[in-house]
């Protein structure tokens, strides 16, 4: 006797469908796997066992052979408990093999037959639905809602093996997901304009950094803050957030398939509305920030997609750590490639670093000297390389306060209104963009920078002797423009005039020698 059960599991960032093949057939009782099983699928036998006699089913007790097909790809996790529950019970005629037919399952099965909650549930729904129109799909009640924002697809939700079995024979009904029509999405999205706990008005002085910062989120630059230590980097960055524009629909599903796929996606949400803001510790490893590993999974630059890497004390890194994050920074996406294949992330982040001028931290600073020495400060400042340097956009100086700006209790200006500017700015760039298939500034490439970034001969001719004067690289007078578009678009104009090259020049602090003893 032979029941086939359709299900699919999530490698990387894509789905992948998987046939749930099972023979029970008369023999000494054994029940095993095959098809590249992990030790998560291995054990399932014992948890299948319990859920289909604490459900007050009927198990076999003869040779039970699970076959997962296709054979040569790697099987992992809990969540193919349902679907091997359903095929042992489809071959022993407890349920007709067409009642089955077209729906696909994933669950995880406790000893007593509740259905738990699997990873990565939204991004299978939506693979669903592109490649297997018509199809329908049972998912854990748990998971119900996140798979029911997936478009164009019926999901099923069940809490108990009971239920399942009684809705796959005909007799009961089980909830099924909701459309996600606009009314739903915009409720949704709303939830992510709520107010921040952190604002900028809370931060005296620094107001050439609050500026840089302003621009970083409204063109989505990267940008590094160095100054001595206590002059507020951290403050400043993690306030970032607070002025950033809001995510629409796409940015929020595929902020959420990311999370979905890691099993970190929150329980109370289905879906993340709020731009992430990640910030691991510099003993990370480059795994841990890139991705991969034994079992492939995101890494902290996929988890900060349409949101913002912060790095603290970015010198302290290991290096290996920094040096991987060239091409993500250029290219918005990483692509892991391991034994078991090539996997591809997203990795679409404003990057903020933060970091001290020198070893002792006081390089440059009016009130306390430098106890470093020159080959100290530069080999200090070495760790961070110049092609790491090239793709930050910003770089800026956070200089001590003095005693009468700190004492200045006047309010400064909110995030709110800073978070107005920043969202005409980006709507500027996203009506710019319409047809580009990008939407903010920093995404500009080779072609889009000519068309879109274009200078009159008085910028032009200040453009050149920026370029003879500092040595900037390509990509170094490529970020100088993309950041005098941005300033351009803060300003209302529609031509990058020589103020604007001016101002995104003084943000290159790197390109100059800027500290002295």
């Amino acid at each position: 006797m032979l029941g086939i059960v359709n299900c699919c599991c999530c490698l990387g960032m894509k789905t992948h469908f998987v046939r749930v093949e099972v023979d029970v057939s008369p023999g000494l009782p054994a029940f095993n796997i095959v098809g590249l099983p992990d030790t998560a699928v291995r054990e399932s036998t014992e948890r299948v066992r319990g859920a289909i006699r604490n459900a007050g089913l009927e198990f076999p007790l003869k040779r039970i052979t699970v076959n997962l097909a296709p054979a040569d790809l790697k099987k992992e996790g809990a969540l193919f408990d349902l679907p091997i529950a359903v095929g042992i019970l489809t071959a022993t005629e407890q349920i007709a093999q067409e009642q089955v037919a077209r729906f696909l399952m994933v669950g995880e099965l406790s000893l007593d037959g509740s259905v738990c909650s699997v990873p990565g549930i939204i991004l299978m729904a939506g693979d669903i639905a592109a490649e297997r129109p018509g199809a329908a799909f049972i998912v854990p009640l748990i998971n119900l809602e996140e798979a029911s924002l997936a478009p164009g697809i019926q999901v099923y939700g069940g809490g108990h093996l009971a239920e399942i079995i009684s809705f796959l024979r005909g007799q009961r009904e089980i909830a099924t997901g909701d459309t996600c029509d606009e009314e739903r999405r915009a409720a949704m999205l709303s939830g992510g304009a709520a107010g921040f706990s952190l604002d900028f008005s809370e931060v005296s002085g620094q107001e050439k950094v609050k500026r840089a910062l302003e621009i970083a989120a409204a063109g989505g630059h990267n940008i590094l803050l160095v100054g001595p230590p206590g002059t507020g980097k951290t403050l400043l960055a993690r306030r970032l957030p607070s002025i950033l524009p809001p995510m629409n629909w796409a940015e929020c599903l595929e902020v959420t398939k990311i999370y979905s796929v890691a099993g970190l996606l929150p329980q109370d949400s289905p879906v993340i509305t709020a731009r992430p803001f990640r910030s691991p510790h510099h003993t990370a490893s480059a795994v841990s920030i890139i991705g991969g590993g034994r079992t492939p999974h995101p890494g902290e630059i996929s988890f900060a997609s349409h949101g913002i890497l912060f790095l603290d004390e970015l010198p302290e890194f290991n290096r290996d750590v920094l040096e991987a994050l060239r091409e993500p920074l250029e290219e918005n996406m990483v692509t892991v490639a391991r034994a078991a294949g090539a996997f591809t992330y997203p990795a679409n982040f404003i990057f903020v670093g933060s970091m001290n001028p020198c070893q002792c931290g006081f390089l440059g600073d009016p009130k306390k000297t430098c106890t470093c020495t020159p080959y100290q400060a530069q080999h200090y400042r070495n760790r961070i390389s110049g092609p790491i340097l090239d793709r930050i956009d910003l770089q800026v100086e956070v200089p001590r306060l003095e005693l009468a700006e700190l004492a200045n209790h006047s309010q400064g200006e909110t995030s709110a209104e800073i978070r107005k500017r920043v969202i005409t700015a980006h709507q500027i760039a996203q009506t710019r963009f319409q047809d580009e298939g990008i939407i903010n500034n920093a995404e500009m490439k080779g072609r889009q920078i000519k068309t879109f970034c274009k200078l009159q001969p008085e910028p032009q001719e200040l453009l050149y002797k920026i370029f003879q004067k500092f040595g900037l690289s390509m990509r170094a007078l490529d970020r100088v423009l993309k950041v005098s578009r941005t300033i351009a678009d803060l300003a209302g104009a529609e031509q990058i005039a020589p103020l604007h090259l001016a101002e995104a020049v003084q943000y290159r602090c790197f390109d100059r020698p800027l500290f002295s003893n």
